[in-house]
């Protein structure tokens, strides 16, 4: 081959899709100029057969081949005259379709350092009947609120005054803490949590070392014994046959 029979790539067309690669598109493209409809719908399902041999591993995905047709018409630049098994012929007007924009949800927090779930737990207090399970919860909502607020603030100390107070800022003044109510349940269980181990686990491995040792001490020296005695026996059989 020449240099100037050389194909280089900033003279070919672009790729459409290039997981693919350049030869799936030639041959997608190839299928254009198929003048028999029925050998052109061959050819199609022929191609769509090879790019699920790319990926084996989403074979079994739901409406995976409908997805490879699709690419198809794409690939053709939507210019293909088959039909796919749903019988649904994508669209380029689809495919440019921009999707809805989700909304991004807003709002107000008033003490960020809580999250907005806290927000959401006191929103649902509020509309609970009066009663020991809606003092229960306000309890829960509470010590999660302590919790929350050493964790974003470690140097500052918490009292549960200001706990108190910030629950009835959050609540609009409709809920408060029942009194003798302890807001350090969860703080403690968290801090025991995260306190080391130093139950005699050194000690432990250290006897087991100690005692596999001296296992194995013990075990040299009754193989030593054991081969003394044996060479004593022999030594005793020599002088009996002289």
């Amino acid at each position: 081959m020449g240099v100037n029979e050389l194909e280089y790539n900033s003279s070919r067309p672009n790729l459409a899709m290039p997981e693919y690669g350049r030869n799936v598109q030639k041959l997608i493209r190839h299928a254009r100029t198929i003048a028999n409809p029925v050998q052109r719908q061959i050819f199609i399902e022929r191609i769509v057969d090879l790019m699920m041999q790319m990926s084996p591993q989403s074979k079994n995905l739901d409406d995976y081949r409908d997805k490879l047709w699709r690419h198809v018409f794409q690939i053709a630049e939507y210019n293909l005259e088959v039909m796919p098994p749903n019988g649904v012929v994508p669209r380029s007007e689809e495919a440019i379709k921009k999707p809805e924009i989700v909304p991004y949800p807003v709002s107000e927090a008033k003490f960020k350092h809580y999250g907005n779930n806290v927000q959401k737990l006191v929103n649902k207090a509020t509309k609970m009947e009066n009663g020991p399970i809606r003092d229960g919860f306000v309890e829960v909502i509470g010590n999660y609120m302590k919790m929350a607020y050493k964790t974003w603030n470690k140097e500052h100390y918490v009292s549960d005054e200001i706990i108190i107070d910030n629950l009835v800022t959050l609540s609009n003044g409709k809920l408060t803490l029942r009194e003798n109510a302890s807001l350090d349940t969860l703080s403690n269980a968290n801090r025991k949590r995260k306190r080391p181990e130093n139950g005699g686990g050194g000690s432990s491995s250290n006897s087991n070392y100690y005692s596999n040792s001296g296992d194995r001490d013990r075990g040299d020296r009754g193989r030593t014994n054991n081969s003394s005695n044996s060479s004593n026996n022999m030594n005793k059989r020599k002088r009996k046959k002289k």
